[in-house]
């Protein structure tokens, strides 16, 4: 029999979800590290702290399975001690507690102080911006914000991460500032809703500024923006876009969908001829740009005809980068109220078009890539493979460029120029020119 007090506590990290959860995984990961833990990411360690997502059906079912599978491990002796945090936890934590009560203790998103004391450990203010990131060291999410005001009737996210609150521009420099002392040359800029940046502090929508003080950053060659919200979304960021070239000429810009009736159901603030203008007044700004958008089929009451119009703009847009989710419906939001009556089966059906529609729009901007030498960043080894992305591509949801490793050489982390030989619908081959 193992003699539990005897073995060193080594504190395993799991993050599920998105990119926030990753940064707040960092975050934890140095707050432990600097109370002198033994920390790891999603390896093996007597002590495992779960960070869930819970935004939609699929991923809320990850992260109970997640739990279920530690509480196992737990159970058998393999591990010591399982605690859960993030969005999952914020959100039904009464009903988590009642169905897996084997789990140590339940925190939420903003409940890290606890969550510290819970591992033995201090919550250290002094320590800013310091993270253990765990990305390949040549790139990094900068969160600028937590929360969200938005009123969008489908989404849970204000339950679960609260109000909209921006961190201060001289913070995130600072922060910005050890990244790059660290190796880190690509800042990707997240928030739950990047247009809203400032307005709570500085009262007014600073993300152009924010993005000003970014390029002085030594070190640091390129900052990409993700998750922007169209309704009021600050013109003066495509300025700034078009002057600096550390600013990558890529947005992603959740749209959800495009039918106005849906839109007006979706509380979204906008409509379809509102929309359309906006990112045609982004290609005209910057006409090289990269638009990344995602959309939601099979919402409430969504009709043939709204997801007729849904197909012909996505075709008539050519958006550079599109994914497509099926309608979740979360409790507590106001669509909840609605009647969930777009099938299933359907669903899934009005996805595949349009990532059909996607896939042709892609494989047919790629063939205008070949011949064209792009400067790439090298993210890693996989296979044999070298795999690098442009400006135009965001990490594991974007194009990327695969280089032959037998026949070339490129260092991870170092940017390369390549020139593209070929393309398929979402990846591209090239030659780095020495």
């Amino acid at each position: 029999m193992r003699t539990k007090s005897l073995k060193k506590n080594k504190i395993n990290v799991v993050t599920l979800g998105c990119s926030k959860n990753v940064y707040d995984s960092e975050v934890l990961m140095g707050q432990l590290k600097a109370n002198n833990k033994e920390v790891a990411h999603e390896e093996e360690g007597n002590v495992v702290v779960i960070n869930t997502c819970g935004f939609i059906a699929n991923a809320k079912e990850e992260s109970v399975n997640a739990i279920l599978e530690y509480v196992q491990k737990k159970e058998a002796g393999d591990v010591d001690k399982v605690f859960v945090t993030g969005c999952l936890s914020e959100r039904y934590k009464p009903d988590l507690q009642k169905e897996i009560p084997n789990v140590d203790e339940y925190f939420g998103t903003s409940d890290l102080p606890n969550l510290l004391k819970a591992l033995g450990a201090d919550y250290k203010h002094e320590l800013l911006g310091e993270r253990l990131t765990t990305t390949p060291k040549n790139y990094a999410y900068l969160k600028i914000a937590e929360g969200c005001d938005r009123p969008c009737s489908f989404c849970a996210i204000p339950i679960m991460r609260g109000k909209h609150k921006s961190t201060p521009i001289e913070d995130l420099v600072k922060e910005s500032e050890k990244l790059a002392a660290k190796g880190v040359k690509e800042l990707i800029l997240i928030a739950q809703d990047l247009t809203y940046y400032g307005l709570d502090i500085y009262k007014k929508r600073n993300l152009a500024e924010l993005l000003k003080a970014l390029v002085k950053v030594e070190g640091i060659e390129w900052i990409r923006l993700h998750y922007a919200f169209p309704t009021g979304f600050p013109m003066d960021v495509l300025d700034v876009m078009k002057k600096e070239p550390k600013i990558c000429n890529y947005i992603d810009i959740p749209l959800q969908h495009i039918a106005d009736p849906i839109l007006k159901s979706m509380r979204r603030g906008t409509t379809k001829a509102k929309t359309t203008k906006l990112l045609e007044d982004f290609r005209k700004a910057v006409p090289e740009m990269a638009i990344r958008t995602t959309l939601i089929v099979g919402y409430p009451g969504e009709t043939e005809e709204d997801f007729q119009t849904l197909k012909e703009w996505v075709k008539e847009m050519r958006f550079e980068r599109l994914g497509c989710f099926t309608y979740s419906h979360e409790e507590n939001t106001h669509a909840y109220l609605l009647e969930d009556d777009v099938p299933e089966e359907l669903k899934q059906e009005r996805a595949n078009e349009i990532m059909e529609i996607q896939s042709q729009v892609s494989w047919e901007l790629n063939q205008e890539k070949i011949g064209r030498t792009f400067k790439c960043i090298v993210d890693r080894k996989e296979g044999n493979h070298f795999v690098a992305r442009t400006e135009f591509d965001s990490p594991d949801v974007d194009n990327e460029v695969l280089i032959d490793a037998a026949k070339h050489y490129v260092k991870m982390g170092d940017f390369v120029d390549v020139t593209i030989t070929d393309a398929s619908d979402f990846d591209l081959y090239g030659q780095p020119r020495i």
